[in-house]
């Protein structure tokens, strides 16, 4: 089966799209950028074919009567349940890395206390991810590495309270080892892994269970399918990076403004916020760059800069959206240099002035200095998107309106749910268009 594949390599996250021949959107793939780009294009790639397989899969069961109007419930509990698999299997991995990683020459007599405890902290993450992959659940990560981190830390919390080692012992083990565990790229078509997870789907439905040999032999077609990787090409922050020849990259402006007019084909403006910059784009009826501006090398007013904010306040990054829609006061936040804003942050709370109300600020100001380089682009025209990691922050979307609104009056603000993947959906276009066409 052929397919194109655009991998857009940003600085805080890697994602990739999977097109068919036909410019059907079969996968989309994402895991955060690690120091080895090479290794996150790959994993992000493995991941959009692992969707690819679901996307297929549903395909074929689609017409089954008995699954009449509860398809999609099934398949998002079936890839709850494969990413069950996937995790456990990780699990198991970052166990025998860390007990590894806790050596006698390292610890010496301390070394069998702090296996002993690594094995209570790993009973402990087995027996509740059922319940964080369960149906229903929500998790605040797609990536192994926030999820495990973020349950292991208050595993080994409760652990440590009975013992006289010291707690940051047991974190560093974690520091040391989690890289070599999401280094290391999975199979996406591992037979045993979907199997189980069908088989733990089935299990909890009467109907499922009945028909459970009638979905197995359709999911065995689907992953014996080969997908061939027609052509890739490779965009984003780090594509200089990427280890494709030069016909095989193309620049970020260029991938972003075809992916957005790609989603909504009246896009005349797009607005990118990714974690390291800003870009303005001007586009065509073809999705063509007529002109651009893009932030200067500073990472203020970007994703990385709301990362500061967020590691400044002790929270995570997803918080700091939902935070800041709790706001009853304008706040004007005098800097946009990560540096100064984190002690005017500082500044701020000692005041007494409220978390939520900075927070918004802090936002508004982000916006404040996207709507400068919208600006110095051409300005804002109907149709309007907005893309990047940043897009899916609802703080920052509703400063944006409100700006766009009273600079340019009433338009059409284009917000995709799936608007981090822009960048991929051009570069996966750009490959299939050589081909094709």
């Amino acid at each position: 089966m052929k397919c194109y594949i655009g991998i857009d390599l940003g600085s805080t996250t890697t994602k990739a799209i999977v097109l068919g021949a036909d410019e059907t959107i079969l996968g989309r793939g994402i895991t955060n950028s690690r120091s080895n780009y090479s290794i996150a294009a790959e994993v992000a790639k493995r991941e959009a074919f692992v969707d690819t397989r679901f996307f297929l899969f549903h395909r074929q069961i689609a017409d089954n009567p008995a699954l009449a109007g509860k398809i999609d419930d099934f398949l998002t509990n079936f890839e709850q349940d494969f990413r069950l698999e996937q995790f456990l299997e990780q699990l198991v991995d970052l166990e025998t890395t860390c007990a590894a990683n806790a050596d006698r020459e390292r610890y010496g007599e301390q070394t069998d206390d702090i296996r002993a405890m690594l094995r209570d902290v790993f009973a402990r993450l087995r027996d509740e991810a059922p319940d964080l992959f369960g149906p229903g659940s929500r998790r605040k990560s797609d990536f192994f590495r926030d999820i495990a981190g973020s349950r292991y830390t208050l595993a080994c919390e409760a652990v440590s309270k009975n013992s006289p080692l010291n707690f940051d012992v047991l974190l560093n083990i974690f520091d040391r080892s989690i890289i070599d565990v999401e280094n290391k790229v999975s199979d996406d078509a591992d037979e045993a892994k979907f199997m189980s997870a069908l088989d733990r789907s089935c299990r909890r439905s009467a109907t499922l269970l009945s028909i459970a040999a009638d979905l197995r032999q359709p999911l065995q077609s689907v992953l014996q399918t080969e997908l061939e990787e027609t052509y890739v090409i490779g965009t984003g922050y780090g594509r200089a990076t990427l280890p494709f020849s030069r016909e095989h990259i193309r620049s970020e402006i260029l991938c972003h403004g075809l992916g957005a007019h790609i989603m909504y084909p009246r896009t005349t403006t797009v607005l990118d916020i990714g974690g390291q910059d800003t870009k303005a784009i001007q586009v065509d009826a073809h999705g063509i760059v007529e002109s651009f501006q893009m932030n200067d090398r500073c990472a203020a007013g970007c994703g990385r800069y709301l990362g500061y904010i967020a590691d400044e306040m002790n929270l995570g990054l997803h918080e700091l959206g939902p935070m800041a829609m709790e706001s009853t006061r304008k706040v004007r936040i005098n800097s946009t240099c990560t540096v100064f804003a984190g002690a005017e942050l500082r500044d701020r709370l000692s005041m007494g002035e409220k978390r939520e109300d900075i927070v918004q600020g802090l936002h508004r100001a982000i916006i404040l200095r996207a709507m400068s380089i919208l600006s110095r682009s051409g300005g804002v025209h109907d149709q309007f998107t907005f893309t990047g990691g940043v897009a899916k922050n609802e703080a920052a979307v509703q400063v944006l309106k409100e700006l766009v609104y009273e600079n340019y009056g009433e338009l059409t603000m284009n917000v995709d749910p799936d608007s981090i993947y822009t960048g991929a959906l051009g570069a996966a276009t750009f490959a299939q268009r050589v081909v094709e066409h």
